[in-house]
C-alpha cells in the first residue's frame, strides 16, 4: 500500500482506490521532458493519483 509521510510535521496517509477499495501500489510516471513524478496506482487500472501534499510540499513515498 502506497504510505506518504510529510517530512516536516511527520504526518502520513495511506491511500485505495475509491472505486475498487484495492490498496494504491507506488509508481513512477515520466513526463515529456524525461523527468518523473512519484505517484501511486490502482492495481486494477482505475487511474492514479500525484503525490498528496502537506506544510505546503509534496509528501514522500518510499519506493
Amino acid at each position: 500500500m502506497a504510505t506518504y509521510n510529510c517530512s516536516s510535521c511527520g504526518m502520513s496517509v495511506n491511500a485505495t482506490c475509491g472505486n475498487c477499495n484495492a490498496p494504491l501500489v507506488d509508481a513512477n510516471l515520466t513526463k515529456d521532458d524525461g523527468s518523473t513524478v512519484q505517484v501511486s496506482k490502482c492495481p486494477n487500472e482505475h487511474g492514479k493519483i500525484k503525490s498528496p501534499m502537506c506544510c505546503g510540499a509534496d509528501m514522500a513515498c518510499a519506493l
